[in-house]
C-alpha cells in the first residue's frame, strides 16, 4: 500500500514540475514570438512558431519511443479536437502584438492567464468541448478575481516611471 502511496506522490511532483515547466516555455515562447513580431509582424511571427514547432515535432517523432494504440477499442477524436492549430495560430499572433505594447512581457501573461481561466470556468460551467460541466463555486470566483487584482497590479503598479 506505501508503494502505492509513494508511486502517486512522485507522479503528481511530475505532473506539478511539467506544469511548472510549461508555464516557463511559454513565457519564452511569448518572449520569443514578441521579438519575431517586432522585428516583421504577428503573422510572420506566428508563421516562424508554426514552421519551426512542425520541424521540432518532426524530430520528436523520430526520436521518443512510438506508442501505437491498438485499432480496436480506441474511440476517434471530435472534429473540433483538431482545432487546436487555429487557436494556436491566434494566440501567437495576438500574444506577439500584446507582449510589444505598454502591457509588456508580465502583462500580456497576467492577462492571458485571466483569460485562460476564465474560459476554463466557463468551459466547467457548461460542459463546453467534451468536458463535464460542474457548478462553479465561490473558489474559483475568488481565484480569478485574485487574478486579475494580480494583472492589475502588474500592468498599473509595477510599471516604472
Amino acid at each position: 500500500m506505501t508503494t502505492v502511496v509513494a508511486g502517486k506522490g512522485r507522479e503528481r511532483m511530475i505532473s506539478l514540475a511539467a506544469a511548472v515547466g510549461s508555464g516557463f516555455l511559454l513565457t519564452l515562447m511569448v518572449h520569443f514570438n514578441g521579438e519575431l513580431g517586432r522585428y516583421g509582424n504577428a503573422l510572420f511571427s506566428s508563421w516562424v512558431a508554426h514552421g519551426t514547432g512542425t520541424v521540432a515535432a518532426v524530430v520528436f517523432l523520430m526520436v521518443l519511443p512510438k506508442r501505437t494504440p491498438s485499432a480496436a477499442g480506441v474511440p476517434k477524436a471530435p472534429l473540433w479536437a483538431y482545432l487546436g492549430g487555429l487557436s494556436g495560430a491566434a494566440t501567437v499572433m495576438l500574444t506577439s502584438s500584446a507582449v510589444n505594447s505598454a502591457l509588456a512581457l508580465s502583462g500580456t501573461l497576467a492577462l492571458g492567464l485571466a483569460g485562460q481561466v476564465l474560459f476554463g470556468l466557463a468551459a466547467d460551467r457548461w460542459g463546453w468541448f467534451g468536458l463535464p460541466s460542474r457548478r462553479l463555486e465561490r473558489r474559483d470566483v475568488l481565484s480569478l478575481a485574485l487574478i486579475l487584482s494580480g494583472s492589475a497590479i502588474i500592468i498599473f503598479l509595477g510599471r516604472a516611471s
